[in-house]
């Protein structure tokens, strides 16, 4: 079982994204704010990322680069930064402290590769690569570097999952026997991808569809809160083909090395989604149910699991707020480290396999 998940280790998780911090060079001179740049725009949450660092008085996008260039031309006039067509404008440039990577997956590992090379601290949008080889490369060079990094799994930062991690972490579920987790939206139902966002069910260029879109954000809840996962085996298929053969749903069943029994589902073709998690042990019982909380472990006196749990912890800020503010030197929260985004890359990745050979895949 992983230990490593109390809120006082949130703290002393955080040591290593401290140490980088000591040698970051003090951006915000005399009033001046931290320069970054937005280093591919293509990601369905772009907008979302430059209107929050739009917010944010203490940084300035000085930069948008795309290869699409009129897509980087728009975005960089909504919020009032240059254009740049050559990327050794960005990479060359020693004002630009770090970049926010939210191009197509499949362009990942070149601009992550280029991105360390130039010394600039990385938010790179999950996942973080096509594949679970070229994700350890990428995190390797990362964290040999010593530069700042995390990636958008914002369910970390919910405060539900925060109780959940603690209570696991105390013993209070006894010996856990199974956890469920989904993320299902009706994104395929709605066309949510039919124009700007079509690469996202094109698999050749995000290296997923709809399963592994959405399922790495409970798949790294599952592993955050249990650990490291031995085999899984899963069904992952189209349903409306509106995207071709992009699968829009599957289910996976995976084998944890501590025991535990899990099952992930996510897809684009759900109508609602009202029991995004489950956790089952021989001492507690927790689900999620339309947004609330319920638990019930004598060993932690919850013992009316009929009433939603109120004394959740403070929610942490979003993924890239916590970057920015690592970069700015006062991070307090821990950051998502690369070899986690990557070892969720190898576990989707075996997903995927298991599905084509309708079989048990182990875990390298």
């Amino acid at each position: 079982m992983n230990t490593d998940i109390t809120r006082r280790d949130f703290i002393a998780a955080a040591s290593l994204a401290t140490i980088a911090i000591a040698t970051v060079p003090v951006w915000a001179q005399a009033g001046g704010k931290i320069q970054i740049a937005f280093v591919g725009v293509a990601h369905i949450h772009t907008p979302s990322y430059l209107d929050l660092v739009r917010k944010r008085p203490d940084v300035h996008i000085k930069y948008v680069w795309d290869h699409d260039r009129e897509r980087a031309e728009r975005r960089a006039k909504e919020v009032g930064a240059q254009l740049v067509s050559d990327l050794h404008t960005i990479w060359d440039d020693k004002e630009i402290a770090a970049v926010v990577i939210l191009s197509e997956t499949n362009r990942h590992e070149e601009l992550v590769i280029a991105a360390v090379r130039a010394g600039k601290h990385l938010f790179v949008e999950k996942p973080l690569g096509i594949t679970g080889r070229e994700s350890r490369v990428m995190a390797d060079s990362i964290e040999k570097s010593g530069l700042l990094f995390t990636t958008g799994y914002f369910t970390r930062t919910d405060p539900k999952f925060l109780f959940l991690k603690q209570e696991v972490a105390a013993g209070n579920f006894g010996q856990i026997t199974r956890v469920r987790a989904s993320n299902c939206h009706a994104g395929s139902l709605q066309g949510w991808f039919d124009q700007e966002w079509r690469w996202m069910a094109d698999p050749k260029i995000s290296g997923v569809g709809a399963f592994g879109d959405l399922g790495t954000h409970k798949l790294d809840i599952l592993m955050w809160i249990l650990g490291d996962i031995e085999a899984v085996t899963a069904e992952i298929r189209p349903v409306t083909h509106r995207y071709g053969d992009c699968d829009e749903t599957g289910e996976a069943l995976i084998r944890f090395r501590n025991g535990v029994i899990g099952t992930l589902a996510a897809g684009w073709v759900d109508i609602e989604d009202p029991v995004p998690f489950l956790i089952s042990g021989t001492e507690g019982h927790a689900v999620i149910f339309n947004g609330q909380l319920f638990y019930h472990s004598k060993k932690a006196g919850q013992n009316d699991s009929s009433k939603p749990v109120t004394n959740l912890p403070t929610a942490l800020k979003l993924p890239l707020q916590q970057f920015l503010d690592a970069v700015a030197g006062g991070q307090s929260e821990p950051l998502v480290r690369p070899r986690e985004a990557a070892a969720r890359v190898s576990v989707m990745q075996a997903m995927y396999e298991a599905s084509r050979q309708r079989a048990w895949v182990n875990i390298s």
